[in-house]
């Protein structure tokens, strides 16, 4: 990528285009479901519960607690699912839109309306320690080729980083709240945004611009 695709970025607030580190789900993993059984020992403690942790499948009937627990209240038609969450870069495709009127949700739960980002995750190129399995080098040199619109190599601005893939297939919310998210003082540059747009828009109506920087980039690196 040229000298601008990554620029400098110290604004306070999140903006289409910065990367920033937050913590998302592992979302091809199926969750576990956590169902409260009980409270402890002590019926009288709300503080305290007893769960039940099984696979999850959406055929399975809704269990009900028995009792109620004041930090894990029942909701109905709701369940708890845990799922397995990693803190990495994630690239800011889009913000949240104009603020809603609350005199619009009075009385309403801030959810309904609250606002979030939707962003793109990264996932690091190299093998790791651990269970780390990384790419390729034979999907790795597709990816680059630009054979996938859902998958995008990258080379991230921020210490310790190496080669990455952006999984655009993996777009999802993260709460707006500035608890959700670090700022990691890196945006994409101007024609960097442009080229991202352009590549979206491939991925989600499988159409190219005629004119547009995405054909330059299909002729260079498309062998």
């Amino acid at each position: 990528m040229g000298p601008d695709w990554w620029v400098k970025d110290d604004t306070r607030f999140p903006k289409r285009g910065m990367v920033i580190l937050g913590y998302v789900p592992h979302v091809d993993q199926m969750p576990t479901r956590v169902t409260v059984i009980g409270r402890s020992e002590d019926p009288t403690c709300h503080e305290k519960a007893r769960v039940e942790f099984s696979p999850f499948s959406i055929t399975e009937a809704r269990k009900k607690s028995l009792l109620p627990v004041a930090a894990l209240p029942d909701y109905p038609g709701e369940i708890r699912l845990l799922y397995r969450t990693k803190k990495r870069p994630v690239l800011i495709i889009a913000e949240s839109g104009p603020p809603v009127d609350h005199k619009l949700t009075s009385g309403k739960p801030k959810w309904q309306t609250a606002p979030t980002l939707l962003v793109a995750p990264y996932y690091g190129r190299d093998e790791g320690t651990g269970k780390r399995s990384g790419y390729s080098d034979a999907f790795v040199e597709r990816v680059c080729q630009c054979e996938y619109p859902q998958f995008f190599w990258e080379k991230l601005p921020l210490p310790g980083s190496t080669e990455s893939i952006l999984r655009i297939d993996h777009i999802q919310p993260i709460g707006y709240h500035y608890k959700n998210y670090e700022f990691t003082g890196y945006c994409l540059g101007k024609s960097a945004i442009t080229l991202m747009d352009e590549w979206l828009n491939w991925f989600i109506n499988g159409s190219v611009e005629e004119n547009g920087l995405l054909v330059t980039v299909f002729g260079i690196l498309r062998k």
